[in-house]
């Protein structure tokens, strides 16, 4: 498994990553995780958790990954090709504002994605979706069909799904992203959230 640590992309024992994350009450997964921030906020807040962010990016990783407290670990990989390394590590997983290929994966229901989630995940597992109208828009959906479809596609593949949910900017200020904070002072700030459980 690849792991970022400052400028650094090193080979980690997948044993050893299962070892240091028994360390901890609980395990996040956060996928498409793009700068990181996201990570390190949460790592910071809750020190009793193990953070891991996954992107396909390293260099993305570099400037977080240096200052990230002991709790967190950035992974170099594809939301839709997970390594073995993180498979049944997770108590919870987050997507937050994803585009591109994992957006598309969620929205067609890519196989490889659906179960790697699975995958990751221990039993009863939480699942946090989050997305936003202008990545929708992109991919040629509405925020609310969107949605929707996202919802449908986890229910489909034996996830536990709650009701979609309006983020408006009071939210959205809170969530500890980049990407949250540039759409609640932003001129979209239409964001929906998508919450189920991996069976």
């Amino acid at each position: 498994m690849q792991v970022v640590e400052g400028r650094r992309v090193v080979g980690t024992d997948p044993a050893a990553v299962a070892a240091w994350a028994a360390k901890y009450e609980s395990v996040i997964v956060d996928l498409g995780t793009g700068d990181g921030r996201f990570v390190g906020r949460l790592a910071r807040h809750c020190p009793a958790w193990a953070v891991i962010g996954v992107d396909t990016c390293g260099a993305n990783l570099r400037e977080v990954s240096r200052a990230a407290p002991e709790n967190a670990l950035f992974v170099v990989a594809d939301a839709l090709a997970l390594p073995h390394g993180l498979h049944g590590l997770a108590t919870g997983v987050s997507i937050n504002f994803p585009w591109g290929s994992l957006l598309r994966g969620l929205l067609d229901g890519e196989t490889t994605l659906l179960d790697g989630l699975r995958a990751v995940g221990r039993p009863g597992c939480s699942l946090t979706v989050r997305l936003n109208g202008g990545a929708l828009s992109e991919a040629g959906w509405s925020i609310e069909a969107g949605g929707e479809r996202v919802a449908a596609v986890l229910r489909s593949a034996g996830f536990a799904v709650g009701p979609v949910e309006t983020m408006g900017p009071e939210q959205l200020r809170a969530c500890p992203t980049t990407w949250a904070k540039r759409l609640a002072f932003g001129r979209d700030p239409r964001a929906i959230a998508v919450d189920a459980v991996i069976a």
